[in-house]
């Protein structure tokens, strides 16, 4: 398999006519400014340096809203990665903008560009977050523009916010599920923060506002992941980017961040689908120890952020459990062993993600 490649190119705010209530695109993305065109070759050129020539090359504008920026500054970003594109060094092109900038026009002018793929910065889907974040569109904009997308054959992408002013466990799983139905090639994930210098911190300092816990985060954001990994949408990111400047003392006021949050969303379904399997492997008299054997690559989410998960079934269960990898076991799914050799049960991923469908169909 050829190895993907992003080079990201952060535009923060550009174009941007809004100033939601989370965003101080400053801090997050770019200290040190604006990227002109002319700086855009220069970044291509450090890391295709280090990109091997098989790897599949993809040039990312993130940060802003890419197609709300006048469409003559747009060309020239776009331009300087034409010749890229143009000698085989670079796949296709990404960006990420608003739901209420998506037209015909535009994703004709976009098609013409080598972009290939549109991420939309959809946060919610449900009117009154939106409203309360000031996001400055509503749900039907959002379907507008994923079907326009898809129909002009992007391949499509939603970003999602949990722990926005007036959102619920409830709107959060419905976001999930509504997004599924819109068939997103991809998903990020992303827990609301409260950053130094937004109408969100003003919020929190006055107690309008309060925080997700890391915990309650993370397992929204599991029910999430599950439901996507059920109609088999990839989700390529949870959580913010630990960014330099995001570890800056005073910018991150309050909420989930954590450094690995995805890696602790995915220990959180191991740690779920184990106590399934358990639940349905064990007689209730077993005292001994139980063996999980995963895939190799799933060992440190099986075992949990220090230890996490082993003392949960300790603790919470009563049950001594040991991991040892396996590459016998598929990605994602759990093995039960009673002797650690023997794999005498397992449960599949796609066995325990029917009971998600009922999440989306309640």
């Amino acid at each position: 398999m050829r190895r993907h490649v992003n080079i990201p190119v952060f535009v923060p705010h550009l174009g941007c006519p809004f100033n939601c209530i989370f965003c101080n695109q400053k801090k997050i993305a770019a200290p040190n400014g604006v990227v002109s065109p002319e700086e855009v070759s220069r970044i291509i050129d450090e890391h295709l340096a280090t990109v091997s020539d098989d790897a599949v090359v993809e040039v990312a504008f993130f940060g802003g809203s890419f197609t709300a920026i006048e469409q003559e500054l747009q060309e020239a970003y776009l331009a300087r990665v034409a010749p890229y594109i143009e000698k085989g060094r670079v796949k296709s092109i990404r960006i990420s903008t608003r739901p209420d900038f998506i037209n015909h026009e535009i994703l004709s002018f976009l098609k013409f560009w080598h972009v290939e793929t549109i991420e939309l910065g959809v946060q919610s889907l449900y009117d009154e977050v939106l409203k309360a974040s000031c996001r400055g569109y509503r749900v039907c904009d959002v379907f507008k523009a994923c079907h326009l997308i898809k129909e002009y054959g992007f391949k499509l992408g939603i970003q999602l916010m949990i722990g926005l002013p007036e959102d619920t466990y409830e709107r959060s799983q419905g976001s999930a599920c509504i997004a599924a139905q819109l068939k997103p090639d991809m998903v990020r994930i992303y827990p609301t923060l409260v950053i130094s210098g937004t109408r969100l911190e003003k919020m929190l300092i006055s107690g309008e506002y309060q925080p997700l816990a890391l915990e309650k985060a993370v397992a929204i954001s599991a029910d999430m992941f599950l439901i996507f990994n059920y109609y088999d949408i990839e989700v390529i990111r949870m959580g913010l980017q630990p960014s330099e400047e995001l570890r800056s003392e005073g910018v991150v006021r309050a909420g989930p961040f954590h450094p690995a949050f995805g890696e602790l969303v995915e220990q959180e379904v191991f740690r779920r689908q184990g106590e399934k399997l358990l639940s349905e492997g064990l007689n209730l008299s077993y005292k001994g120890e139980v063996v999980f054997l995963v895939n190799p690559r799933d060992v440190s989410k099986m075992v949990g952020y220090k230890r996490e998960n082993i003392d949960f079934y300790r603790k919470e269960l009563g049950i001594k459990v040991k991991v040892k990898p396996c590459p016998l076991i598929d990605p994602d799914d759990i093995g039960m062993s009673f002797d650690g050799e023997r794999i005498d049960k397992i449960l599949s991923r796609t066995s325990f993600l029917q009971d998600v469908q009922r999440i989306c169909h309640s």
